[in-house]
Parts: structure tokens; sequence; C-alpha cells
């Protein structure tokens, strides 16, 4: 199984024809994405990529049946382009845009949430379920199911690959894997990804990688606390001056609970995993893998 998306998803793209929506697209396609549409104002009735072009989401759907869609929008515009989709009935919107404003990514937010659209991102590297399903911009080749499968949450696009690859290193597979995106206001966070990985059968551990500033991961601790499956989590920029901004715009540490050691300890104090060097992300989950803790696993 796989969370959010699977092999009978039916994806929208809005902005196929720009550079990064073509590339990326294309890229989705060769993975086995369901495709079925695009969206780009006044060049309805073409084709790209092997994929019709409808000039509106509404009209895509309405032809395609397809309820995700995908966004490579440039910024500026991509406010409107996420409240169209919540209009048109979709039920999932992957944005993978960076630099979208604040005020507008508040703004669609809020608009989403009323007409009931999920939103992963913005500034977020997409979403896979291994074998099934990718949108986004990751590297497909190191996610990978197997007969014990990870779920992976994190803010960082290579932070992400490089858990996968480790993960697969110690002999796991993957679920799923989702970049939420490091920007100050995103769409889905921790709390309501973990409740969804817990559900997947498939998934026997998850893997969290978090960073510096905000609170989405402390918040993210009382889910945690109930979760049936073990946690390991890491946050990144522990090193990091205190009041600067570390790279993602919602990296700068503004509370007494958004420092590095502050999330380390309230995420240990309700039983998560912790290490503190991303490269031990591996071999952690083999130690609680070997201490029997995977979540329903039959050695």
């Amino acid at each position: 199984m796989s969370i959010f998306i699977d092999k009978n998803t039916k994806v929208i793209v809005q902005g196929i024809t720009g550079k990064e929506g073509s590339f990326h697209t294309q890229s989705c396609l060769d993975y086995g994405t369901q495709i079925l549409a695009g969206v780009t104002p006044f060049k309805g009735g073409q084709t790209h990529l092997g994929v019709k072009i409808y000039n509106t989401v509404k009209e895509a759907k309405e032809a395609t049946g397809a309820d995700v869609s995908m966004v490579f929008v440039p910024a500026n515009f991509c406010k409107d382009a996420i409240i169209e989709a919540a209009n048109a009935g979709i039920r999932l919107c992957v944005v993978i845009t960076e630099h979208l404003p604040v005020l507008d990514m508040l703004e669609a937010k809020t608009y989403a949430k009323k007409c009931g659209m999920k939103i992963i991102g913005p500034n977020s590297p997409g979403i896979i379920s291994a074998g099934e399903c990718k949108l986004g911009i990751m590297p497909s080749c190191v996610f990978e199911k197997d007969k014990i499968n990870v779920g992976i949450i994190s803010k960082s696009g290579t932070l992400t690959y490089e858990a996968a690859n480790q993960i697969k290193a110690q002999g796991f597979g993957i679920s799923s894997a989702i970049g939420i995106g490091g920007d100050a206001v995103i769409g889905m966070a921790y709390d309501e990804i973990l409740l969804e990985f817990d559900k997947d059968e498939d998934t026997k551990a998850i893997v969290m990688i978090g960073e510096i500033g905000g609170e989405l991961e402390s918040n993210a601790a009382d889910i945690i606390r109930n979760l049936k499956k073990p946690v390991v989590a890491f946050i990144a920029g522990a090193s990091a001056p205190q009041g600067r901004k570390m790279g993602h715009a919602g990296a700068i540490i503004n509370s007494k609970n958004a420092s590095a050691r502050a999330k380390f300890e309230i995420l240990e104090s309700v039983g998560a995993y912790t290490v503190t060097n991303p490269a031990k992300i591996g071999e952690k989950l083999k130690q609680i893998y070997n201490e029997g803790k995977f979540y329903d696993h039959k050695r």
C-alpha cells in the first residue's frame, strides 16, 4: 500500500509546458504516473509530451476525471493556480514551485482548506509511492519497495534522498516519501502525514527529517506519542548560529521550541528514536529492527 497516491492516481499538471514542468512531467511519465492532462492558459487543444492541454483545471478535470494536481506554475501566479485547483474539486495539490510569497500561500492555504483540498508544499520535491506513482522532482532510482518498508517525511529534498539510500543499504524498502517543503507556511505538516503512515499496512517504521525553526516538529510530538510504529527523527541545523536563517525560509529560531536541542528533547520525551547525524538514520533503523520494534513484523 501507500499513502495519498498509488498506481491508480490520475493526475493533472498545471504549468506542464514550462521548462521545469516539461522536464519533470516527462520523468513522472517515465516512472509510470498516470498524467492525463496538462493545464496552460491559452494553449488548450494542443498536445505536449503526448498529454492533451486544457485552458483550465475545471476543463481538464471534467474531461479526464483526474483529482490530483502537480503544480509547476511560476511563483507570481502560483496562488491563483492553487485556488483554481481547489475550485475545480481537486483533492490533492502537490506544489513544487519555490519562492511563493508568504501572504499568497496563506490565502491559498485558507481557501484550499475551505474546499477540502490537501496541499503538499510549496517548495517541495513532491511525493513518491515506490513503484506506483511519482509526483515531483525526486530521483526515482533510490525509492524502491522491499519486504519491509519505511515511510519518509522531510522538509529537505536532499536529505529525503539520503535517507532513502541509507534505508535501502540496510535491506529495507520505501513505502512512500513526502517532501513537505521548507517554507514558513506549508500545506500538510508532520502530524497529519504521521497519522497516514501509521494507518498504512505496508509501512513498518517512519523516518521524520526536520530542521531548526518553527514548531512543526514539536507539534508532531503529541501524535508520535500515540503511534503504533517507531519514528526515527533527525533535526538539521544543530550548529547554526542563533537568529540566522539557514537555507529554508522557515529555518530560523524564533521560539524556545525552535532550536535543534529543544526539538530533540521533545521528540525523545515522546519515544522517538533520534539521531544527531543524518548518516546514522539507516543504522538506527537497523538497530530498532534487530530489537524487534518494527511494527507488526514477523522475523
